[in-house]
Formats: structure tokens, C-alpha cells, sequence
């Protein structure tokens, strides 16, 4: 069984709280290490140890090993650009979290012309949707052969590596992919895909360049038996596909398929499938319909397998009523349940303000800040907004739960001095925080007025309450 909790972690570490680490104590170590933030081998005395005594080096083993996640991980690009698949460690998202999201994919071919291949090349690297404080993009390129050419491939795999994005190599023939890894192997790209016909071909291509590759095959006896076989020759990352049906029978296999590899996995601790898992919603595309029709069910099954358990996937559609529910969904699903999303505490300017301008206070939960801080932004008020440190929690919750009070107000009061910076004192709080009025205005001895209960409102709110008579 995998460790789980810093507590665990703890009694392999040597309990010294030497600092070397960078952390102030052995117990945060573990916590960091839980959280996969640091690894085993940051603990300098441990490592020195370890070196020097075969029973500490033992220990040392065996903490890496139970460290390690359960699904191997994989690492496709370089650089900063890389990204990470595989490496979960638990079934349901509850249980702990997810770590590595889902990694998008968007298809090009060889047989495009350049200005259709820049085109398409430039709407993947361009895409990105502001939310919860962050930008939400696409990840790369799975580059398909279409010419069954190896120079016409080699010519436009190199061209795409020149965007600087991860890529998947797309093609059965061996060939092909020589000549497009002769020219891209250092980018690292994922080599797609090894099958029962090619698989000692993908078998030297995979040693000889050093790349990932994915072995793909219906039966999943079949796919045990390469990846038994790719790991024994010394292929360590290794993708499964198990060959995505889009419809019927076939999607019903389909999720079968996914769902077996991946419990059998962590909860069968069975190590010859402990793989990340590709899944090609892009096989939407051979249905019979228009293009808004495969769009559409393209994103049905990025979506249910985003969920249930896909590690990468190869998409086509780049419209926006596909793209948005994708990576909205996949960040919402990778986030850490066990940590509300939230921004850093502090004062905000909003729209230069200046010394008769209002004060607002809201929380540092992300998605009740960004709405406050956009309502207030759009409507171009000059306003000061304090951010209260609730935890992550809403305005509602931390009032019940006691993560705002009139006593952190008036210490985030002083630490921003916000005193200094208006000639005024008054505090407009959220509408739902009505109660604490009496008790803030006690602490900070500022007055306190009960702005609207949604932010979206403060604008005619302010229009008979500001400035105060």
C-alpha cells in the first residue's frame, strides 16, 4: 500500500528538523512530499545517509517506492513547454486528488498546405480562456501522416516542432516515423502508436530515440502482453490505448476497456498496466454528419473521459463550443478538492482610485473574488478591495465557519493601511456578510455600510449610498 498521509512519510525521514531541506521541519517535508511538491531525494541528511549505511539506503528504497505514484508518469515535450501524464494514485478524485490534467492534443496533417497548416497551428498555440485566475490553453500537437511519405513527413513534423509545443507523431508505418524522429527526437515527442503488425519496428524506434510511445490494441491481453514486452527491453514510458468506438456498442466497450486498465491498475496494483491511458476523441470524426455534429459528439466523449480516466487525448474541433466545456471541465476536475482555489490576501486598486474612493472587502476564494474584482472592473468604479484571507472560503461559509471576523478585518486593515490611503472611513462588506457590521465597526472603529448581496449590483448601489451623506 502507497503512504498517504505526512504522518506516514514522517517516520522515514530522520526527525531531526535540520532545515536543509528548506523547510522548517522533517513533518512539512512529508507534507510536501504528500503533495508530490518535493521527492525523497530533497532530504540532504537522508541522502548522505543512505550513502554511507545500506539499512538507511534500504529505507530510502522503500520510501521512493511508496512515494511513487501508482500510474507511471510520462513526461512528453522539453523544457518548460513538457508536459506530465499518468502519475495518479487513486481511483476517485475525493479520495485525495488528481494530479496531472488531461493533455489536449489538436490534430494537423502532411498533406495540408502550409497556409492551412499555420493557420490551424496558430489557433492551438493562440487559444486561452481566462478563468478562476487562470488561463486555460491547449497543450500540442498530434501530427498525423497522411502522405505515407517520409520526407513529406519529416517536412512537416519539423515544421511543427517549431511552434514549440509537445507533439504526438501520428503514424503506423515505421518508416515515416524514423524519418520525422531523425529530425525531432530531442523535442521528445510521444510516438503514436505500436500495434500487434509493428510492434518490433515501434520496439527499436522507441530504444534507439529515447521517446515514449503508445502500444494500441483492442484486447487487453494483448496490450498487457507489449507493454510486459516494451518494459522488459527497457521502454519506460509507455502509453496504453485501448481503442476509442465512438458510439453504441462500441463507446460502451470502450469506457469498459478504460475503466478495467485503470482499477486494475491501482486497485489490482497489477505494475504491467500501470500506464497513462490515450483516448482519440477525434474517432468522432468517421461518423457519418456534418462537421457540427462530430464536433459536438467529439466533446461528449472528451468529456466522459476526461472524467473516467483518459491521460491524454487527440482531438479535431477547434471551435469555441467545443474547446470551452473541455478545458473548463478539466480544470474544474483537477483541481484539489482538498484545497479550495484562492488568491493571495491583500489590497487591490481598482481602476486607479484615489483618496474619496470607496473600500470594499470580499474573500480570497478565487471565484468570489474574480467576480467582485470583474463587476467592479467593468463597471470602471474607482474603488480600494481589501482581500480577507478566509481560507479559500466563500463570503457565507466564512462568516458561519469563522473565517471572517471583525477581528482578521481590522488586522488586514492595518497590514494593508488602507487607513493611509483614504480620507474617509468607512467599509462597504458583502451583503451577506450583514451581520458582522456592528462587531467590525467595534474592532476597527471605521463605519460600516451593507453593500448589495451581489457584486453585480454594487454599481447601482453606489449610486445612492456614495458618496456617504
Amino acid at each position: 500500500m502507497k503512504v498517504k498521509s505526512p504522518l506516514e512519510v514522517y517516520k522515514f525521514l530522520p526527525q531531526t528538523n535540520c532545515g536543509e531541506c528548506g523547510f522548517d521541519t522533517c513533518m512539512s517535508f512529508a507534507a510536501h512530499i504528500i503533495d508530490r511538491s518535493v521527492k525523497p531525494e530533497n532530504c540532504p541528511p537522508l541522502i548522505k545517509d543512505a550513502e554511507k549505511d545500506p539499512k538507511i539506503k534500504k529505507k530510502l528504497d522503500q520510501l521512493i517506492e511508496l512515494t511513487s505514484p501508482e500510474v507511471a508518469e510520462v513526461v512528453v515535450g522539453k523544457g518548460d513547454m513538457a508536459i506530465k501524464i499518468g502519475g495518479e494514485d487513486v481511483i476517485h478524485r475525493h479520495e485525495m486528488t488528481y494530479f496531472n490534467p488531461t493533455a489536449f492534443f489538436y490534430d494537423v496533417w502532411d498533406t495540408m498546405s502550409d497556409k492551412e497548416l499555420e493557420e490551424r497551428c496558430s489557433k492551438v498555440i493562440e487559444f486561452k480562456k481566462f478563468y478562476v485566475g487562470k488561463f486555460l490553453t491547449l497543450d500540442g500537437f498530434a501530427v498525423r501522416c497522411t502522405s505515407n511519405d517520409p520526407e513529406t513527413y519529416r517536412s512537416v513534423v519539423k515544421k511543427v516542432a517549431g511552434y514549440g509545443k509537445p507533439m504526438i507523431l501520428v503514424s503506423l508505418n515505421p518508416d515515416c516515423m524514423r524519418a520525422a524522429l531523425e529530425e525531432v527526437s530531442e523535442e521528445k515527442p510521444l510516438i503514436y502508436a505500436a500495434t500487434e503488425s509493428n510492434w518490433r519496428d515501434f520496439l527499436k524506434l522507441a530504444l534507439e530515440f529515447k521517446v515514449p510511445v503508445t502500444l494500441r490494441a483492442k484486447d487487453l491481453d494483448l496490450l498487457k502482453s507489449l507493454a510486459v514486452t516494451f518494459k522488459n527491453a527497457g521502454v519506460e514510458e509507455i502509453v496504453l490505448d485501448p481503442v476509442t468506438e465512438p458510439l453504441g456498442e462500441g463507446l460502451k466497450g470502450t469506457y469498459e476497456r478504460v475503466i478495467n486498465l485503470r482499477r486494475t491498475a491501482i486497485q489490482g496494483e497489477d505494475k504491467d498496466i500501470a500506464f497513462p491511458i490515450m483516448v482519440t476523441p477525434i474517432a468522432a470524426w468517421l461518423m457519418e454528419g456534418d462537421e457540427v455534429e462530430k464536433g459536438y459528439w467529439e466533446t461528449v466523449l472528451g468529456s466522459l473521459f476526461v472524467v473516467k480516466y483518459a491521460d491524454v487525448m487527440i482531438f479535431r474541433s477547434l471551435e469555441p463550443y467545443s474547446l470551452l466545456p473541455l478545458v473548463t471541465l478539466r480544470f474544474n476536475i483537477y483541481t484539489d478538492p482538498r484545497t479550495p482555489v484562492q488568491v493571495e490576501p491583500g489590497l487591490r486598486p481598482i481602476a486607479d482610485p484615489d483618496e474619496d474612493s470607496p473600500v470594499f472587502i470580499t474573500t480570497n476564494f478565487a471565484l468570489t473574488y474574480y467576480t467582485v474584482e470583474s463587476d467592479l472592473t467593468s463597471a470602471n468604479i474607482k474603488s480600494w478591495l481589501l482581500v480577507l484571507n478566509t481560507e479559500g472560503l466563500g463570503v457565507e461559509v466564512s462568516v458561519a465557519g469563522g473565517q471572517f471576523t471583525a477581528g482578521k478585518v481590522k488586522e488586514l486593515m492595518e497590514e494593508t493601511k488602507i487607513e493611509g490611503k483614504v480620507k474617509h472611513k468607512i467599509l462597504v462588506i458583502p451583503g451577506l456578510a450583514a451581520r458582522l457590521q456592528g462587531a467590525i465597526e467595534d474592532e476597527t472603529g471605521w463605519t460600516v455600510k451593507v453593500g448589495p448581496m451581489d457584486s453585480g449590483r454594487i454599481k447601482g448601489w453606489l449610486e445612492t449610498n456614495w458618496p456617504p451623506k
